[in-house]
């Protein structure tokens, strides 16, 4: 069960980098999926124009915030000892010598690789549209 509440955790790490919003002429916010063609909108029935802007498109830069915010959590949920002695049970030695740098050195990695590769998404998190169902059960 642990296996599948982490890798659901890494997925939905990964998954939101890749969202965006925008606003009509109105004010009014619409969030969407961003795609190599542009920014698929959620509930596109709504006719609402689209941007067509290159920064609603997928790029080098929306990988690599991904997959780093995926190292950043598995650093984070990997440095805790109920975790770690279930997924590698007796080698609880080995595990706290590992685990004593690598969170810092994932850090250190992804820090920089972040201030390299900035983002200008406006994602469902950012807003705090989707965080209490993700943050229910509480890890």
């Amino acid at each position: 069960m642990i296996y599948v509440m982490i890798g659901l955790r890494s997925l939905s790490c990964f998954f939101f980098h890749f969202t965006d919003s925008f606003k009509d002429p109105e004010g009014k916010v619409y969030y969407g999926f961003v795609t190599p063609r542009g920014l698929a909108v959620l509930k596109p029935s709504l006719g609402v124009e689209i941007p067509k802007d290159e920064r609603y498109k997928l790029g080098f830069h929306d990988l690599v915030h991904a997959l780093m915010s995926v190292m950043v959590f598995m650093a984070i949920a990997l440095s805790d000892h109920c975790i770690t002695n279930c997924l590698f049970p007796g080698h609880v030695e080995d595990m706290d010598q590992v685990m004593e740098n690598f969170p810092l050195m994932v850090g250190i990695i992804c820090s920089g690789l972040f201030l390299v590769f900035p983002t200008t998404r406006y994602a469902l998190l950012k807003k705090g549209v989707v965080v209490s169902v993700f943050w229910v059960s509480g890890m």
